[in-house]
């Protein structure tokens, strides 16, 4: 029996050295967040973290994240962070019981390697960054010394009780590590206020906000557009349910009235800097623009339309005497940054040729979303995102591509993005199981600043067949389009391809989103089951336009 009360005498200090490491680590994040509160918010370690993870993560990872976890994938990072960290303390907790001065070191190592990646971001604030990190890890260093020392070795109290070799018993650590717990919450609970008193500014800002009518509106969107047809996107998405595909691990609140915009660089011979209210008394235009993402798989759902209302930004540029390269001017990238430091670069002969590139500050008759930009992003159409949709934009810079690389060209994606002709079939769905009869088969197709001419659809190896179009607003927008199929029972193969404006048909080859965005036919595999005598009356086809 002394061997069995020894094994479970060393796997209760075990339990406890690893329950004083997370608790250690619980007071080192909470200590953080609350300096990260007095700093700013985007100086938390698990922010500062999470981002340097971003920054150093290949490219085909990043892209496996957005496919897998989707819009979730920064809190999946985050979750993964905290799991390690947990983990890792854990492990300091338990070697503290007999090395306390090397796990204390242990979670004091950690803190520098978040002041590290604080200092290492773009948007760093310099040294007020790295101190959430630093005290933190003093915090956690001083509490997992303080509560190892309770859970040390015990040896047999006189009185029957277990006290440990400082003379402290077993009840004194839970003591100690209550108080701890309780104070490191309060420090979290504080620190969480002050972040967002923080923010209260950019709320405030925006929620006060009402938008100038456009000086060009955008024409009411033409009867036709939105088909009848159960399962397709709507024509213009909801803010809400707009996709979000971006770096940021905490969302920038930007408060409008301090916002400063600033317009310099090669060819720029009267820079300027633009508040926001200077903006707003701007003559403004609206338009239905869709956006593409470039990690949008072929069929994936990283895309969609709404009304956006904005500076044209093509004006602002000749203001401040930039010319493009057509016509003689020395910059051909514009390189636009975010408060959170992300950097995109655009062709300036793209962004000065006509088409409604522009510095947004509307979405869907409202003021951009926290998510979306606020107060202003920028947008251009018909090249994927990453080269051309900056959001929390806060400097325009003029040089060229040979000079500098922005963000994700460091990371082998293509300088140059337009958009590639795409369809998706919205409905069915994969794997369904439609009635027999007729089947409406539908979807979206998009070629931004080209246009849709012709969408086909194709039913295992058979002929392609023409889809019924919706309407096409502009060229700048996605088309609905639909196909009546008859079915037959058994399992089936429903491809789709578009044909854009200049006659170029969808191309079959497939590619990845890496380097210049996916290409290859959307397919569904359907199952019609088998049906026993004649097959029963549908009912009246859907119609396909309103």
């Amino acid at each position: 029996m002394p061997g069995v009360i020894s094994f479970r005498n060393t796997l209760s200090r075990t339990a406890l050295g690893a329950a004083a490491g997370l608790l250690a680590a619980f007071t080192a994040l909470a200590v953080a967040e609350l300096l990260a509160g007095v700093v700013r918010p985007a100086a938390g370690p698990v922010t500062v973290v999470g981002g340097a993870v971003i920054d150093r993560t290949p490219a085909a990872v990043k892209d496996f994240a957005i496919r897998t976890f989707g819009e979730n994938d920064k809190a999946v990072l985050q979750l993964g962070i905290l799991v390690v960290l947990a983990l890792i303390a854990m492990g300091l907790g338990v070697l503290s019981l007999y090395r306390r001065r090397a796990g204390a070191a242990g979670v004091l190592l950690f803190g520098i390697v978040g002041a590290a990646a604080a200092l290492s971001r773009p948007d760093s604030a310099g040294v007020a960054d790295v101190l959430p990190s630093l005290a933190g890890a003093v915090a956690g260093a001083v509490t997992l010394y303080h509560l190892s020392s309770r859970a040390a070795p015990s040896r047999p109290d006189p009185a029957g009780g277990a006290v440990d070799e400082d003379g402290w018993s077993r009840r004194g650590f839970l003591t100690a590590a209550a108080a701890t717990a309780a104070a490191a919450f309060g420090a979290g609970a504080l620190g969480r206020f002050l972040s967002g008193r923080q923010g209260q500014g950019a709320v405030a800002s925006r929620a006060g906000l009402v938008l100038p009518a456009p000086a060009s509106p955008a024409p009411a969107a033409p009867a036709g557009v939105q088909l009848k047809v159960d399962g397709i996107s709507p024509f213009v998405t909801p803010n809400r349910d707009f996709y979000r595909v971006d770096t940021a691990l905490s969302v920038p609140q930007v408060d409008a009235g301090t916002w400063r915009l600033r317009i310099h660089g090669k060819g720029v011979t009267r820079p300027r800097t633009y508040t926001f209210d200077e903006l707003l008394a701007r003559p403004l235009i609206e338009r239905d623009i869709t956006l593409t993402c470039v990690s949008n798989e072929v069929g994936g759902p990283y895309l969609g339309t709404a009304r956006w209302l904005g500076v044209p930004l093509a004006e602002l540029l000749r203001e401040a005497g930039v010319r493009p390269p057509s016509k003689g001017g020395p910059a051909d990238q514009l390189v636009a940054r975010s408060v959170d430091g992300m950097t995109l670069g655009s062709p300036v002969e793209d962004v000065m040729d006509g088409r409604d590139a522009m510095l947004a500050v509307g979405m869907n008759g409202e003021p951009l979303p926290f998510d979306h930009g606020f107060p202003v992003r920028m947008l251009v159409p018909g090249l994927y995102g990453y080269v051309s949709a900056c959001k929390w934009i806060t400097d325009i810079e003029l040089t060229t591509f040979d000079a500098y690389d922005p963000y994700w060209v460091k990371r082998k994606w293509a300088r140059r993005a337009p958009v590639k002709t795409q369809s998706r079939i919205d409905t069915p769905k994969p794997f369904a199981r439609p009635a027999a009869g007729t089947v409406v088969v539908a979807g979206v197709a998009w070629a931004q600043r080209r246009g849709i001419s012709r969408v086909e659809v194709r039913i295992d190896d058979g002929p392609w067949r023409d889809a019924d179009l919706a309407v096409q607003d502009t060229v700048d927008t996605w088309r609905q389009w639909s196909y009546p199929w008859q079915t037959a029972p058994g399992g089936h193969t429903i491809t789709v391809r578009a044909t854009d404006g200049t006659g170029q048909v969808q191309t079959e080859e497939r590619a990845r989103t890496i380097p210049d965005g996916a290409s290859g036919w959307h397919s569904v595999f359907v199952t019609v089951p088998q049906t026993s005598g004649p097959v029963p009356p549908q009912g009246p086809v859907r119609q396909h336009h309103p």
